[in-house]
């Protein structure tokens, strides 16, 4: 029996539906701008032979919610607004209410088309038995399409596993990227020319990329503030860092550690759980030594291990492994720690603008933002992304992408003399004929171009802020081409 009557269910659903009134979804629940991953739900939600149910996953805060309505804001123009239901289980009521409860709740006052229901479950890992509904509903109700979101990875892709193979498809939604971010922002954008990324660079002629760069350098400007506060859409305009950062920290990362993680997981000493993540943020982009923070913290090896699993399945870590020399992944072997976003540590390290004038802390936000951008556009892809160090010489790779005929090496030297010397790892990496390109993130906007290497694969020097945002737009483009 429930805790909670139909009657008060009923209460909870219209004051989340207002639109069952007003035909029209509220203005200030959708943006003008939409995420990538907006594209990316859409085809799946329409897909005219392959039905999945969806499920967005990813940092709190990045706009799961927000997609939600703004496919609903499309989806209400050519269907009734009473077929549309949307459900929040942060609600503590429904917390107490399983799914087949509330669509009843909704059948019986609401709908009048109960064969063709569109069902909007926000939060869903805190719904009882949500993983055995969506399958119940699945097979049960072919004509229904049903899009959710969940914070807690970790407990979404074990439910996939176990009741979610064939009829859930989970899309990850990152942090902004950088083109987002000026997109957002509303700033004039430079038109590029078609199919151009950081890796096509290198066939351009001297002038034509001369005239990319200066076409791009405008962007420059809002690049540090993307850096501080401008991977979460709803701070992102605001110049108050110092509120953004305390928003991050309450919202997403309390929330998560405290919350989310705790309570799901059972994690018991959530102080020591504080400790092992404030560490990985003082040395995200470094590689991790298990032992030296187990040692630190006075925690075993095991449980520095399953805290960083829990950490990267909860969107608030990267974990790269390394390659060996002849490109295979080393899978007992010490892995590198990225943020999910330098705003992330940027506001757990309280660093504001006075980081942007320190050499080292700017090498590590920026490899941060590298390697971010870098997995978000190959996610859907399954590459392995790792980086290389000698352990004799020392020589390294920060990021190389493999893919099963080649590899794309970056390397990122944020200084103000980004001159490599012919010995460095990515120079004799580029005279490997499976490199399918080498680029060297620099500092400066002038610093760009090819460099003096003589080559199999030209290495070629570009910019932090035009690599972002070219990979950003080419990663927009390719979602319009699917459309």
């Amino acid at each position: 029996m429930s805790f909670i009557t139909q009657e008060q269910i009923l209460k909870v659903l219209v004051g989340f539906n207002p639109w069952w009134n007003t035909e029209k979804i509220p203005d200030n629940l959708t943006r003008p701008v939409k995420r990538l991953a907006f594209y990316e739900a859409k085809k799946i939600f329409y897909h005219p032979q392959i039905r999945r149910e969806i499920i967005l996953s990813g940092p709190r805060r990045v706009g799961k919610t927000t997609i939600m309505y703004q496919m609903m804001e499309e989806l209400i123009e050519t269907v009734s607004s009473k077929q549309i239901l949307y459900v929040s289980f942060d609600h503590p009521m429904l917390k107490l209410s399983n799914i087949g409860e509330i669509i009843d709740v909704f059948e019986n006052n609401i709908s009048s088309n109960t064969d063709e229901l569109y069902l909007f479950f926000d939060e869903i890992q805190y719904a009882p038995d949500w993983d055995t509904w969506l399958k119940t509903l699945y097979d049960q109700h072919p004509q229904y399409k049903i899009l959710a979101t969940g914070s807690a990875s970790p407990i979404i892709s074990t439910k996939m596993a176990e009741s979610g193979v064939g009829r859930w498809t989970q899309i990850k939604v990152p942090t902004l990227s950088f083109y987002e971010y000026i997109e957002l922002l509303d700033i004039e954008r430079p038109k590029l020319p078609l199919g151009i990324k950081p890796t096509s660079l290198a066939q351009l002629t001297t002038k034509e990329l001369a005239d990319l760069m200066i076409s791009l350098k405008p962007l420059q400007r809002h690049f540090h503030n993307y850096l501080l506060i401008g991977g979460f859409p709803e701070i992102a305009l605001t110049d108050d860092i110092s509120f953004a950062q305390k928003i991050i920290r309450e919202d997403v990362v309390d929330k998560v550690i405290k919350r989310d993680i705790v309570s799901l997981f059972n994690v018991r000493n959530v102080a020591e759980f504080e400790k092992i993540f404030l560490y990985l943020c003082m040395t995200s982009s470094n590689i991790l030594v298990q032992d030296t923070i187990a040692k630190e913290v006075g925690v075993t090896r095991q449980t520095i291990s399953n805290y960083i699993e829990l950490l990267e399945q909860a969107n608030l870590i990267y974990s790269s492994r390394p390659l060996d020399l002849s490109g295979k992944k080393i899978l007992k072997s010490k892995p590198k720690i990225y943020l999910a976003d330098p705003a992330i540590r940027n506001a757990v390290l309280m660093l504001g603008e006075e980081v942007l004038t320190d050499p080292l802390e700017m090498g590590i936000i920026i490899e941060t933002a590298v390697y971010k951008h870098i997995h978000t556009f190959f996610y859907k892809q399954q590459l392995e992304i790792c980086y290389f160090r000698d352990a004799k010489t020392q020589k390294e790779i920060d990021v190389i992408v493999s893919f099963p005929i080649g590899r794309i090496l970056i390397e990122v030297k944020y200084r103000q003399n980004s001159t490599i010397s012919e010995n460095e790892a990515i120079v004799q990496w580029a005279n490997d004929p499976k490199t399918k390109g080498a680029i060297i993130v620099t500092k400066n906007d002038d610093d760009y171009g090819i460099t003096k290497h003589t080559t199999t694969t030209p290495v070629i020097r570009i910019p932090a802020f035009a690599f972002l945002y070219l990979l950003g737009n080419a990663e927009k483009e390719g979602y319009a081409n699917q459309k």
